[in-house]
């Protein structure tokens, strides 16, 4: 399955080699990275878009706890996920794979009048191990605790853990935090693996006592109330019409209860970490901050997420904290998503199989957090409830080619000038949309994905969501 892709990876692993040498004469070295048994905590806030956080420079203190982490630990300003939307985005961090790889695409693996068959990674994909199979294996206590929904146990995303939580469909982290701490406090003694997971920020999530509107900075006199009924419509309207219809207002009015869900997450998470420190686990956990991938707010006349690959949806937050790491460093070369998974095991110095060496596409972040740089493509891809199949490109020098399989359909951006891809250069920049297109493909083919059975299908459209 997976030694098509080898020959593309040698580029990157021979960079990583020669840095290893460079490396050796330096004052801090990648050995110097050695947290062998320390726990590791890693925070999926869901569907948090990159640009409204406060650590990467957002207007608003979102998220004043978040920050202290970016402050004392590693932010990284281009993180990039490998879908944009929950459930092949998590697949690819506990895997390391690209969801064509994976095959975790949809909710349905399929999905017709007669049959609906619920994707399954233990099914689909049997050969692959995850992340918490390794470090259950290298005598962890796993623990995942989530809000279901994307990230369901169903899906195969309980598998290797001691423990999974996913008893209550878009739960935030006020349902998912009681339950970690429980078993935290029956397990301290122990190595842990936390998955810690929460729909906070998700349209589908609504405060418990309703909104109070704390961001709201202006006197708002449209007919939006907010609420994810409200979402969940606009949404399906999008992906009906091709678009939807608000006003400027409309759009600030949804942003701003947009940013209260993502404060009360932060604190939410504040409070979370205040008991690990009560237990005497900050000094001895890794903790990894992320999102699976942000979400639209009219920004290309949509609402919500899955649909495409713009910024919006696949650039997303990541710090990486250390304890006792000299902290407050930003590093602004392109990471992916699937680069956690091996930097986790790095970090712990977990000698990983053949086959589980084999598996992962992504690479150790280990190089840049010590200094230098790792020339990475990202690429991202959607297959969102059939209605569309996209697939992106985004270069290390901030060029961006998405690619609709089912129609041809191209966009080329450069991210540089036009961070809010509102000017496609498909025509103007042409060879180098031919270089990316290719570049596109190239990876397509790596990973033995026949691609072209999206110009010669009809898929039926998935309409549960």
């Amino acid at each position: 399955m997976f030694g098509g892709f080898m020959a593309y990876r040698v580029l990157v692993l021979v960079t990583i080699g020669v840095l290893g040498i460079f490396l050796s004469g330096c004052n801090t070295k990648e050995g110097d990275f050695n947290f062998s048994g320390y726990n590791v905590l890693f925070v999926s806030f869901d569907a948090l878009q990159a640009s409204h956080t406060s650590c990467l420079g957002y207007f608003r203190k979102t998220t004043p706890n978040i920050d202290k982490f970016a402050d004392q630990g590693f932010l990284f300003k281009q993180a990039i996920a490998q879908a944009s939307w929950t459930v092949p985005s998590s697949m690819s961090w506990f895997t390391s794979l690209y969801p064509s790889e994976h095959k975790i695409l949809n909710k349905y693996s399929t999905y017709t009048e007669n049959e609906k068959v619920l994707s399954d990674l233990v099914k689909l994909s049997p050969e692959v191990v995850t992340l918490a199979e390794v470090l259950k294996k290298e005598g962890y206590a796993t623990g995942g605790f989530t809000g279901d929904a994307g990230v369901s146990a169903k899906f195969g995303f309980g598998k290797g853990f001691d423990i999974y939580i996913d008893d209550a469909k878009f739960a935030g982290l006020d349902h998912s935090i009681p339950a970690a701490v429980k078993w935290i406090k029956e397990n301290k003694g122990k190595k842990l693996f936390i998955f810690l997971h929460g729909y906070d920020s998700h349209g589908q999530y609504d405060p418990a006592a309703g909104y109070t509107r704390k961001f709201l900075d202006f006197e708002y006199k449209g007919q939006l109330r907010g609420g994810k009924e409200e979402q969940g419509r606009l949404r399906e309207e999008g992906l009906e019409n091709g678009s939807i219809q608000l006003t400027d207002e409309d759009a600030r009015f949804w942003r701003a209860l947009y940013d209260e869900k993502i404060n009360d997450a932060d604190a939410r998470f504040g409070n979370f970490i205040k008991e690990l420190n009560n237990l005497g686990l900050l000094k001895r956990t890794i903790i990894i901050l992320t999102a699976d991938h942000g979400t639209e707010f009219y920004e290309h006349k949509r609402f919500d997420h899955g649909f495409s690959l713009y910024e919006e949806l696949i650039h997303v937050p990541l710090v990486i904290y250390i304890p006792g790491k000299r902290g407050g460093k930003v590093i602004k070369d392109q990471v992916r998503g699937i680069d956690l998974m091996p930097t986790i095991l790095d970090l712990l110095k977990i000698k990983t199989s053949e086959k589980v060496k084999g598996q992962m596409r992504g690479v150790s972040l280990i190089p840049v957090m010590i200094g230098m740089t790792l020339a990475l493509n990202a690429f991202s891809e959607t297959d969102y409830r059939l209605f569309t199949h996209k697939r992106s490109i985004r270069t290390p020098g901030g060029w961006k080619l998405i690619y609709s399989l089912e129609n041809d359909q191209k966009e080329l951006y450069n991210l540089n000038n036009d961070p809010t891809e509102q000017k496609n250069l498909v025509d103007v920049e042409r060879k180098k949309s031919y270089e990316l297109e290719q570049e596109l493909f190239k990876w397509l083919k790596s990973m033995n994905k026949d691609y072209d059975r999206y110009r010669n299908e009809k898929e039926r459209v998935i309409k549960e969501y």
